[in-house]
């Protein structure tokens, strides 16, 4: 045990905290129900001390060492330029900070953004990369419905964040550039990694996370075949280093057992049907650790 908690902060609200409690209790900590009312709350029967903290607010925060962990987006780490150890992307919170202009905009390319104003809630970024092109704009900085300030007469453009591009659409705004990709990541302070006694439990509970953000993105396959064609079948799906062969009561037939990649399932299962497997099993994996 440590002598101290180990601070952990997590978002307060928006579009990481819901994933963000979910991976907590699936990483085995279940976190109190009435979270939402409070600043802080010891995870039971755990090292932890979870805080928390608005998700812009928490790069600094671990940056600083007032917590030694977090979990914040990509871009919020990017924004706030802060001096952390990124130790894991999270593969939820996806999105793309993009340049935006009303669909009847004259402006067209990245060059036509020259002495206009430009309305975002990421001004540092938005000032860097305006910098690399060598363009002059006006950043008017904002915290809230950005989507707006086009209408109001408030900039003739805006740099946010799309999760989607639904918001776009219902506000007839149009993406001309996709300035950064995101995700939710978990971050740490350097001072903590350096620590022997934190250090080794944040390895442990990196293990957990990886266990889980891995295991998202696989699936297990199972399926029985002829055993002249295991061949084919190794190249369609190799599994993490080679499938598993197990041979059935009826000669010359054999089940195959293999991971693939989730996003691949369909392509893999088309293949494997061309050249004659049956019987195809798709499971979830919940935890995967190599």
């Amino acid at each position: 045990m440590l002598k101290n908690k180990l601070k952990f902060a997590i978002p307060n609200k928006g579009r990481l905290n819901a994933p963000t409690l979910e991976l907590f209790e699936l990483i085995g900590f279940k976190i109190d129900d009435g979270h939402k009312r409070l600043l802080s709350v010891d995870v039971a029967k755990s090292d932890l001390k979870i805080f928390y903290i608005n998700a812009a607010d928490i790069p600094e925060y671990v940056q600083d060492g007032i917590v030694d962990l977090g979990i914040t987006g990509y871009d919020l780490v990017k924004e706030k330029g802060a001096k952390i150890k990124i130790l894991k992307e999270l593969n939820y919170g996806e999105g793309e900070l993009v340049i935006a202009v009303p669909n009847n905009s004259k402006i067209k390319k990245i060059r036509d953004l020259q002495n206009k104003k430009i309305a975002t809630p990421y001004p540092n970024l938005a000032r860097n990369f305006l910098r690399d092109y060598k363009i002059n704009a006006d950043i008017i900085e904002m915290k809230g419905a950005v989507e707006n300030a086009p209408f109001l007469g408030l900039s003739e453009a805006i740099i946010d964040l799309s999760s989607t591009g639904e918001t776009l659409v219902i506000n007839n705004l149009k993406e001309i550039k996709n300035i950064l990709e995101t995700t939710a990541v978990l971050i740490a302070n350097h001072n903590s990694l350096k620590s022997k006694a934190k250090s080794s439990y944040i390895k442990t509970l990196l293990l957990r996370i990886e266990s889980i953000t891995t295991a998202k993105k696989e699936c297990y396959i199972m399926m029985n075949a002829s055993e002249n064609i295991l061949e084919k079948i190794k190249k369609i799906a190799p599994g993490l280093s080679a499938p598993s062969v197990i041979k059935l009561s009826k000669p010359g037939m054999i089940a195959v057992h293999s991971v693939i990649p989730r996003k691949e399932t369909w392509r893999i299962i088309e293949e494997l049907k061309k050249i004659g497997a049956s019987g195809i099993l798709i499971i979830p994996i919940e935890r995967l650790i190599f």
